[in-house]
C-alpha cells in the first residue's frame, strides 16, 4: 500500500498529515488551487487506503478522519506494538531456522517456504541478507545436492552468490536427474 500511495504522490500526505491552511484574505488563483491541490490529496490518499483493505478490514478504518489515522489504525492492527512486532520476528526467525528441505520436495517448493518466512519477516520492517539465506540452503538441502554444492564451492564464491543463482543452480541439476530418471524409465519399458 505504501509503494502504491507514492506512486500517486501521496506517502507524504499520509506521513505529514499537515493541516490545510485555510485562504488568506484575498486569495490569488495560485492559493486557490494549491490549496484545493493540498485538499484534494488528502482525500485520494484516505481514499486509497479505504479502497485496498478488504470489507473486514474497511469496517475498523470507516471512523478515521485522515488518511494518517486510517494508516496508523492498520499498521497498528496488524504490525501491532514494537513489542509484539518483535516477538513476530523472533517466531519467524525459529521457523527459519527450523527449516529443512525434505527428501520428496523440489527445490522450487523449499525455496518458496524460506521466501514465505524471509519475506514476512522483512514486512516487520527487519532485513534478512542473501549471503545467510544462501547459507541455509546450502546447509539444509539434502545430499542428493553433494556434486552441484562442491562444483559451486570450487567455481564460485559462495559468499557472494545470490539466491536466485543458487536456486536456478539447484534447478537445474533437479530437471537434469529428472530427466535421467524418465529416461531410464522409458528403457526399461522398451527392453525385451
Amino acid at each position: 500500500m505504501k509503494f502504491y500511495l507514492e506512486a500517486y504522490d501521496l506517502w507524504k500526505v499520509v506521513i505529514e498529515d499537515r493541516l490545510i491552511q485555510p485562504f488568506p484574505a484575498n486569495p490569488t488563483l495560485a492559493q486557490i488551487k494549491a490549496h484545493l491541490d493540498e485538499k484534494t490529496k488528502k482525500y485520494k490518499a484516505k481514499t486509497i487506503i479505504q479502497n485496498s483493505v478488504a470489507d473486514s478490514i474497511f469496517s475498523k478504518i470507516i471512523a478515521c478522519e485522515t488518511a494518517k489515522e486510517a494508516w496508523e489504525t492498520l499498521k497498528h492492527e496488524y504490525q501491532g506494538s514494537e513489542r509484539g512486532r518483535q516477538n513476530q520476528i523472533l517466531n519467524l526467525k525459529r521457523d527459519f531456522e527450523s527449516l529443512r528441505m525434505q527428501d520428496d520436495e523440489t527445490i522450487a517448493k523449499y525455496s518458496d517456504r524460506i521466501s514465505l518466512i524471509v519475506n514476512k519477516i522483512s514486512l516487520l520492517g527487519k532485513d534478512f541478507k542473501d549471503d545467510r539465506i544462501v547459507e541455509k540452503i546450502l546447509v539444509t538441502i539434502p545430499e542428493r545436492f553433494e556434486s552441484k554444492i562442491s562444483y559451486l564451492e570450487a567455481s564460485k564464491d559462495l559468499s557472494t552468490i545470490s539466491v536466485a543463482e543458487l536456486i536456478s543452480a539447484l534447478q537445474a541439476q533437479e530437471q537434469r536427474r529428472a530427466f535421467r530418471q524418465d529416461k531410464v524409465t522409458e528403457g526399461i519399458f522398451y527392453v525385451k
